[in-house]
């Protein structure tokens, strides 16, 4: 008999813990037949698992601009304002030449175990040889040999990218480091993952707030890590209205198995609130987004996400959107020969959904230009 451990240090007993889980509070338990009442007490759930109560009252962000530079289609910018009340950053924001207001999407950096760059793995970096450096065999090896961001702004989208903490100007972690730092925020009362979620939506709201974007056309987009963020960004944050997730969905009992990537515990930090699976399933706070559009991108070559625990996942996922009426707001797809990476035909995907729900103005002129220098090759 094996009392200890098993696997990837799984507790020999880990499949009755399992069992317990029965997300009592998920739309398909859930006593609660009216569904903006379910949201709001699924909602609050997860606000209490986040560790950290909102600010009361808005706070300002203050935003001041450090450089830009003419990019072509649009305005490179570096924008440093306040993130939280603990403190400030930088992001990257990128404005489509003409007239506003522009949809705008917040685009979130992935993990990677590649803490040296954030948002420069979704947007260009400008001014450092060596991050770009980083950054272009970066986007070569995840997205296809294309930055996100830039390809979002040339389309006529306001685009803002902002570093996790731990990563580019807020690092860098080292991978061991991961753990102490997630034992620490613990240790004084909030979490890795926690913070992070507060920080997207406090990120969101500034790039609602700049007077170059139509508030009502804001989504989120990212990838791996990014897309666990996109996808949980758009369920928290009424404000978001669409939302693009690639690679990161499952069912939680399908991820917690023998070998699986996340039982190695370090980068898991990110993404794990404490107790909010004795509640909700992972498809079931990403339903807290429904009827909103969503779309969910897997690669069936994935080895980070068995093909049980996605499709689990994805039909969780249209029972809630269907139940609203709005199944024709969702879009899950498997792409069979794609492993775990946003590929080129993957994001002319997105881009054409994100067109569809978001809709830039192809009209809209397009002839102010800045008097920004031109941006660096």
């Amino acid at each position: 008999m094996n009392l200890g451990i098993t696997g990837r240090v799984l507790p020999a007993f880990h499949e009755r813990l399992k069992d317990e889980l029965t997300f009592p509070l998920s739309w398909e338990r859930s006593a609660a037949r009216d569904f903006p009442a379910w949201r709001a007490e699924a909602r609050a759930a997860v606000g209490e698992s986040l560790l950290q109560p909102p600010v009361p009252g808005p706070e300002p962000f203050d935003p001041v601009t450090v450089d830009a530079c003419d990019a072509g289609p649009y305005t490179a910018r570096t924008v440093e304002f306040a993130l939280s009340r603990y403190g400030r950053a930088r992001g990257s924001l990128l404005v489509p030449h003409g007239a506003g207001p522009f949809p705008a999407v917040l685009v979130l950096h992935d993990h990677g175990s590649e803490f040296t760059i954030g948002r420069e793995k979704t947007v260009r970096p400008r001014s450092d040889p060596e991050r770009l450096a980083r950054a272009t065999a970066w986007a070569d090896r995840n997205y296809g040999g294309r930055f996100i961001g830039d390809e979002l702004a040339a389309r006529g989208y306001a685009v803002l990218a902002v570093d996790t903490l731990g990563w580019g100007d807020r690092g860098p972690l080292a991978y061991e480091d991961q753990q102490a730092l997630a034992a620490n925020l613990l240790q004084l009362g909030t979490s890795a993952a926690g913070l992070a979620a507060h920080e997207d939506i406090r990120a969101a709201a500034f790039l609602a707030s700049l007077p170059e974007v139509d508030e009502r056309r804001v989504g989120a987009l990212g990838f791996s890590m990014g897309a666990y963020r996109a996808w949980q960004l758009s369920a928290l944050s009424d404000g978001v209205r669409a939302a693009a997730a690639v690679c990161w969905m499952t069912g939680l009992k399908e991820m917690m198995v023998p070998g699986d990537n996340a039982l190695r515990g370090q980068s898991a930090y990110f993404m794990l609130h404490p107790g909010l699976h004795r509640r909700l399933d992972i498809p079931d706070v990403a339903s807290l987004a429904a009827p909103k559009p969503a779309l969910f991108h897997a690669g069936g070559r994935d080895h980070l996400f068995t093909a049980a625990g996605v499709e689990r996942a994805y039909a969780k996922l249209r029972a809630v959107w269907e139940s609203q009426g709005a199944g024709d707001r969702l879009t899950t797809t498997v792409w069979p020969d794609t492993g775990h990476v946003f590929s080129a035909a993957m994001q002319d995907a997105v881009y054409t959904w994100l067109d569809t729900w978001l809709a830039p103005d192809p009209a809209r002129p397009r002839s102010n230009r800045p008097t920004a220098p031109r941006c660096p090759v």
